[in-house]
């Protein structure tokens, strides 16, 4: 009873020893919490850091918040037995509490060793209600929010960032991993150095940038920046202003309602228009473009390739050259300006 009331004591101050996580009889496999410390009151925030492990926020919770602590192995083909576990975790400093109205939890190694065999991923799970703000740093895991109101901030060296349901001031980097986005709303700025990028049912202002592969964009509202240097553009059903660029690959956008700046360095560019907004600018250096749009409003049109063709243009004033086109459609109005430096342009064909 004695010893109970010491782990409470201890664990209730925050800042813990490693000792007071290691329970008789209670060797846990990857999928079951490590430790389960329940909060009540006022949580309007999470900060969190780890090394080499995972970091979720679960929000909309209408009980009691809780964090949940995983442990395994940092090499997955090293089975721990429970003796060499804990004298693994010794070498860890772990805070985890109650700082006001914000939950922390952190995990540090002590050593500066570079053995990372025998290093530890310990990662981190967070029940909170939904309005709720988060500051989260991982060198080594992936990143999971859903269900959230508010500013958020995430950094992750070496893994992947998975949003669901998140609205507010979004901003979150990752070197090492994709980026999975769904139904999130407002401001989103998300980047990441070394993988693709998956956006769909969301809307705001997004900047969705990644320097090694591709992106896909699906059924989105706003005003979306997209850029990558290694791979494609995709995207279907987009309501709003979109700049899609990529220096290595194809830009791909069907079902656009709204201005459209579409350009790539060394593909094809074939853009489906069904509503026109304040412009369209397209262009390659290399590769083709092929765009249908709507005909009926005002044009200035600036098209130029190796070769142009836009069929018969109907109450068109200007000139049709092999390649290019220059004039004014129905009076003149949207500008349209589309450019294939060594390739073909296409225009309702």
């Amino acid at each position: 009873m004695k010893r109970n009331q010491f782990l409470l004591t201890l664990l209730s101050a925050g800042v813990v020893s490693l000792t007071s996580f290691i329970f008789p009889n209670q060797h846990r496999n990857d999928d079951t919490p490590y430790l389960t410390k329940t909060y009540s009151g006022n949580i309007s925030a999470v900060r969190a850091e780890t090394s080499g492990g995972s970091l979720t926020v679960e929000g909309g919770t209408d009980r009691n918040a809780k964090i949940e602590m995983y442990v395994r192995a940092n090499n997955s083909n090293d089975k721990l037995d429970k003796a060499e576990l804990e004298d693994r975790l010794k070498d860890y400093d772990i805070t985890i509490a109650q700082e006001g109205s914000t939950l922390v939890a952190t995990a540090r190694r002590r050593s500066n060793t570079n053995d990372w065999k025998h290093a530890l991923s310990i990662s981190f799970k967070f029940y909170t209600p939904r309005n709720l703000t988060t500051d989260l740093r991982t060198s080594g895991g992936s990143i999971h929010l859903s269900a959230l109101n508010g500013k958020q901030r995430f950094r992750t060296s070496g893994g992947s960032l998975h949003l669901t349901d998140v609205e507010g001031d979004i901003n979150g980097q990752t070197s090492g991993g994709s980026i999975h986005l769904d139904r999130c709303r407002k401001d989103i700025d998300l980047q990441t150095s070394g993988g693709s990028i998956h956006a769909s049912a969301s809307s705001g202002n997004m900047r969705l940038h990644t320097s090694g592969g591709s992106i896909e964009l699906n059924n989105l509202k706003g005003d979306i920046d997209a850029q990558t240097s290694g791979g494609s553009v995709r995207g279907s059903d987009i309501e709003g202003e979109i700049k899609a660029g990529t220096s290595g690959g194809s830009v791909r956008l069907a079902n656009v309602a709204g201005s459209v700046d579409a350009s790539t360095s060394a593909g094809s560019v074939e853009v489906s228009i069904a509503r026109l907004g304040e412009y369209v600018r397209l262009n390659t250096s290399v590769g083709s473009i092929r765009v249908k749009m709507p005909l009926n409003k005002g044009l200035d049109l600036n098209l130029s390739g190796n070769r142009v063709d836009v069929g018969t243009l109907s109450n068109f004033s200007g000139s049709v050259e092999k390649d290019h086109v220059r004039g004014k459609l129905n009076g003149g109005g949207i500008a349209v300006n589309i450019s294939a430096s060594n390739g073909s342009v296409y225009l309702n064909q």
